[in-house]
């Protein structure tokens, strides 16, 4: 910024558009004529001269015993819980994204430190929320393909939100979300930038994932994502929830569908490798998020405090 009254404008309508207006970071970039990035640029400036400031009261004692019983119970490294944000899923996924952007201003403040990110709006909500985390050395790296189309959901959006905000970089898988067989997904899998940016998400530090429902009103059905015939496909398998391109039984396993060898992304070994920390926001999500679980490779959860009660009750039943 060059500190003229016209970029000061810029400045406050950015945040202005954004915050008061609730406007989307696309919604403010055709409103004022500017590129994404720019927007990204100035909505981070607007931050870190305080002229948007967030405070949000996190961390009860309801919350922090909450979490203890689901790290014991699930077999945890920690699990963070954020405060009840009542009835509605957006209100959840928001709070969530208060919560894991806590955590990732937490382990990405010194040092080289690589994060790998899924697809999903409780991810994105974390990078809507993150505040105040300046480190070059941070690099932010797609685990899967994304959409035909930009989303704020996709990772192609989130990793290039989260290096604008923190002056880290972004890393992009190249393909798609999903191959139209296993012999392409295998082909695209073989190409040298595939190959390349795959490379980065396998070593990355830390790895944010959420999960999905296999149900009518779940993201990739909504989306068009998955045709009819596949959606028939998971039902058949048995398949209650997905992640990084990856479908689940409700006992943890893969499911038998070959949906699970048609997603360019990581392998579930991959996970099994890494530090997990699984996101997730509303009670709807409870048994796709014990699905995700039991398949043993998460090692940290964010939960909103309506889902981390419906998983203990599960457990206790």
């Amino acid at each position: 910024m060059t500190g003229t009254p016209r970029d000061s404008d810029d400045l406050i309508q950015a945040a202005w558009l954004y915050h008061v207006g609730q406007l989307s970071q696309e919604d403010v970039s055709r409103r004022m004529g500017l590129s994404r990035f720019k927007v990204l640029r100035l909505l981070q400036e607007a931050r870190d001269r305080g002229l948007v400031r967030v405070n949000i009261k996190v961390g009860t004692t309801t919350t922090l015993a909450l979490g203890d019983r689901l790290a014991a119970a699930f077999g945890l490294t920690e699990a963070l819980v954020a405060p009840d944000s009542g009835s509605d899923a957006a209100a959840a996924r928001r709070a969530v994204g208060q919560m894991a952007a806590g955590w990732l201003t937490r382990i990405g403040r010194e040092g080289e430190v690589t994060i790998g990110l899924g697809w999903g709006r409780t991810v994105a909500a974390m990078s809507d929320a993150l505040v105040g985390l300046r480190n070059p050395g941070l690099c932010f790296v797609s685990l899967m393909g994304s959409m035909t189309h930009t989303s704020a959901t996709s990772p192609f959006d989130v990793c290039l939100r989260l290096a604008a905000l923190t002056g880290g970089r972004a890393v992009f898988l190249p393909a798609p979300f999903l191959a139209d067989t296993p012999a392409d997904a295998a082909l695209i899998r073989d190409q040298r930038m595939v190959r390349a940016a795959l490379s980065v998400a396998r070593s990355a530090d830390h790895m944010v994932i959420s999960v999905g429902e296999c149900t009518p009103d779940a993201l990739l059905q909504t989306t068009g994502v998955l045709t009819p015939a596949e959606v028939a496909d998971l039902a058949a398998a048995d398949a209650v929830a997905d992640t990084t391109g990856k479908f689940f039984t409700a006992g943890g396993g893969l499911a038998g569908t070959d949906l699970n060898a048609r997603a360019p992304s990581i392998d579930l070994d991959d996970l099994h490798r890494a530090s997990v920390t699984l996101l997730a926001a509303g009670q709807g999500k409870a048994r796709a998020t014990r699905a995700v679980l039991a398949a043993g490779f998460v090692n940290r959860l964010i939960v909103d405090e309506a889902l981390a009660g419906a998983l203990l009750e599960e457990e206790r039943a």
